[in-house]
């Protein structure tokens, strides 16, 4: 390798790898048990692990058939709702959850209808939670499976219809399975994401104990009063990021 740029390389790789360095050394490993099951830390822990989850389930409803629609099918303006959808992926989360405000807020297009016919106020709930996190999460689903179902060899699709499968049949038998893998990676992509929402879920949900108030958010909260819990989730948070590219790196290497 040219030494002039194995020297940036290294800077680089150093620049990223000793703040999760710094990060592990200076977590208090002798009280982390007891750091963990603390009320606030476990309160936290279980409405990131509930919400990411339950945003992914929704993602993976509501993705999977908007990426078959991007990759199977023809239609005008394909492109830009194709740029549409992966928006969130550059848009920061906060003006995500500015514009969830403007929309499902209590004076919002469509917040302010359910209010006045159900009663329903949607920010500043466990739902906007979810909510903010699949806006975010979901477009790394859809890019995921959308690129399976480009790939796929549509033969077995078309042998499949020949012999008289319908449309569902086809997708449900042989399309599903085919783009599987994709689809597995795509969620687990989708659920880190989800744990780690931020800016949309602070703006539009809050930042209410037990309610709203995620590991990303104890975390920020936690650095003002009690610096060692804040280590404490972010060392969680790692681990769990760890264990998710661990998890994918057969798809990606096999990929290559």
């Amino acid at each position: 390798m040219p030494w002039p740029l194995l020297v940036p390389a290294v800077v680089g790789l150093a620049f990223l790898v000793l703040p999760l360095l710094g990060l592990l050394l200076r977590a208090p490993w002798s009280t982390l048990g007891t750091r963990l099951v603390q009320g606030e830390v476990l309160e936290a822990l279980r409405l990131s692990l509930v919400s990411a989850t339950a945003a992914t389930a929704l993602s993976v409803v509501f993705g999977v058939p908007l990426a078959w629609l991007l990759a199977r099918t023809e239609f005008p303006g394909r492109a830009v709702v194709r740029a549409l959808v992966t928006v969130p992926l550059v848009l920061p989360p906060v003006v995500g959850g500015v514009a969830l405000l403007l929309v499902l807020g209590r004076r919002g297009l469509i917040g302010a209808q359910l209010d006045a016919w159900f009663g329903v106020t949607i920010p500043f709930t466990s739902v906007a939670v979810v909510l903010a996190q699949v806006f975010v999460a979901m477009p790394f689903l859809v890019i995921s499976v959308e690129g399976a179902l480009r790939g796929a060899d549509r033969r077995y699709e078309e042998a499949a219809a020949t012999l008289g499968a319908g449309r569902v049949t086809v997708f449900r038998r042989v399309t599903l399975p085919m783009v599987l893998p994709g689809v597995v990676a795509g969620a687990v992509l989708c659920w880190a994401r989800a744990l780690g929402e931020f800016g949309a879920t602070i703006t539009f949900a809050g930042n209410f104990p037990g309610t709203t108030r995620t590991m990303p958010l104890a975390v920020y909260l936690a650095m003002e009063s009690d610096p060692q819990a804040a280590i404490v989730l972010s060392v969680v948070l790692l681990a769990v990021s760890v264990a998710v590219l661990a998890g994918l790196r057969e798809r990606w290497v096999g990929a290559v």
